[in-house]
């Protein structure tokens, strides 16, 4: 009886392949497969659905088996769990490939969508960015504890760090101004690098006709408009747009019994990159809608702002920005999928 579906637990030189028959029954199990011998024993099954969870090279993968005519899906880990067999104690490779088997074929089981190469090319330029801001962040606080040390107290501030920094090197004995220095330059080093990568970024947005359209919308800028594309392409693989919302951990949690609904916190799933962009466009958003509203009154404002202004009246600001940041996300899943043009609000 033919194979239909696989689950094949990823790793970095030994695989564990489970594949099941239409009756459920396993009929491939092979706890022990080579990297170098995975392809070609998933090159003599006839094509069929093949699951794994999303970790290092599950996009790489994903890509090389669909080339072999199989239908490939990756699967958070967090949704797999539920699935490795009671019956077995512990946890081991064999068991995850059984459960990622089992979970791949859950007909409302939610994927995530499969990268091509460029997308992910373009994602390690995010992923840098992101990194050299951080480490950014992480020498300028060591610059200021390291100055309190010496009792001179500097405020949070990075500018205001990177001026009375190098305004109190004369006052420092020897071998702290060489440290010290030495931090000022990666600082400055660092600075530049972010200056490149922003224009790498930049440039990645001029050159996409889809991100020009995004960009369209209110709070979405080059960055959040590359990063979106980069992550999910063209938005197929959500229904909807609040689909994508939930995704990105931008809707409210459920706690909801009895015929009682219960909203709580939004839930932070997803990709905390992308959530941060959204926010902080919603932030921009609500600052103009509020600007709009003391430069020229209530009919100044487009129809957007005058709806951030009222849930912000209503519910307060934090809520307001999760809320423009949610129609921001559902703004964009229509734009990508349905290849429509943004009408600017009137």
């Amino acid at each position: 009886m033919a194979i239909i579906t696989v689950g094949i637990d990823l790793a970095k030189n030994i695989f564990a392949v489970h594949g099941i028959h239409a009756a459920g029954k396993p009929e491939l199990v092979r706890p022990s497969v080579s990297r170098a011998k995975l392809l070609d024993l998933l090159a003599s099954l006839p094509p069929c659905l093949i699951g794994m969870e999303a970790c290092s090279g599950a996009h790489h993968w994903a890509r090389q088996l669909q080339k072999l005519g199989h239908t490939v899906r990756i699967i958070a880990p967090k949704f797999v769990a539920p699935y490795r067999l009671s019956g077995k104690r512990g946890k081991n490779d064999a068991a995850d490939a059984a459960a990622i088997c089992e979970a791949v074929s859950r007909p409302h089981m939610r994927f995530v969508p499969i990268k091509n190469e460029e997308q992910q090319g373009q994602l390690m330029v995010h992923r840098a960015r992101q990194g050299y801001i951080e480490q950014r962040t992480a020498t300028i606080n060591r610059i200021r504890g390291l100055y309190s040390e010496l009792g001179i107290v500097m405020p949070l501030k990075a500018a205001t760090v990177r001026q009375q920094g190098h305004q109190h090197l004369e006052a420092l004995p020897g071998w702290a101004r060489t440290v010290i220095t030495d931090l000022l330059d990666e600082v400055q080093h660092l600075d530049t690098r972010i200056a490149q990568y922003d224009r790498h970024i930049a440039s990645m947005a001029r050159q996409h006709s889809q991100a020009q359209q995004l960009m369209q919308l209110g709070g979405i800028g080059e960055t959040t408009a590359s990063a979106l594309i980069s992550t999910i392409g063209n938005g197929h693989d959500f229904a909807n747009g609040r689909q994508l919302s939930a995704w990105l951990g931008l809707v409210p949690g459920q706690y909801s019994s009895g015929g009682k609904s219960r909203l709580g916190r939004i839930t932070k799933t997803g990709d905390r990159y992308l959530r941060s962009l959204l926010t902080l466009g919603a932030r921009a958003v609500l600052a103009a809608a509020m600007r709009k509203t003391e430069a020229g009154g209530y009919d100044k404002q487009d129809s957007i702002s005058r709806w951030a202004r009222s849930v912000a009246e209503r519910r307060g600001y934090w809520k307001a920005v999760i809320a423009i940041a949610a129609k921001n996300a559902r703004l964009c899943w229509a734009v990508l999928s349905k290849g429509e043009h943004f009408k600017l609000p009137t």
